[in-house]
């Protein structure tokens, strides 16, 4: 019979200890004994909007991006995934461009790539500056 171990990072269980009934987890199981293989690596290609970032290094999958809006008392977040797509917290369907994901949280038309920060602060746009400067 097949065993199944599952292993966290001491931070997913921090994560998962402090979550709230409101907040949306999201977990990635990787399949394997210890590294993944680069056959498994390899068919995961970022695509849309945001290959290009991760393709240069200035975002990674895993990523969280956070926004707030004072004005209008909201905020979201974020996670890149591994083929460049955007899961929001809240929502059940990952989302292709950094608009389409801001629209969701606040329900208008909106420029996400101005919107969305990294942990650092750095909107996307600003990442998409530093590229272009390359």
């Amino acid at each position: 019979m097949a065993t199944l171990s599952i292993h966290f990072n001491p931070a997913v269980i921090a994560r998962l200890a402090s979550a709230s009934n409101d907040d949306t987890i999201h977990v990635t199981l990787t399949l394997g004994g210890g590294e993944p293989s680069a056959e498994a690596a390899a068919t995961v290609v970022p695509h849309g909007p945001l290959a290009a970032l991760m393709q240069a290094g200035l975002l990674e999958a895993g990523a969280e991006l956070t926004f707030h809006q004072r004005r209008a008392n909201r905020s979201g977040r974020a996670v890149v995934t591994a083929d460049g797509q955007l899961i929001v917290d809240g929502h059940s369907s990952t989302f292709p461009s950094p608009s389409k994901a801001a629209e969701a949280v606040t329900g208008n038309v909106i420029n996400g790539w101005t919107l969305w920060q990294t942990r650092e602060g750095v909107t996307l746009d600003k990442l998409r500056s530093r590229l272009d400067a390359q």
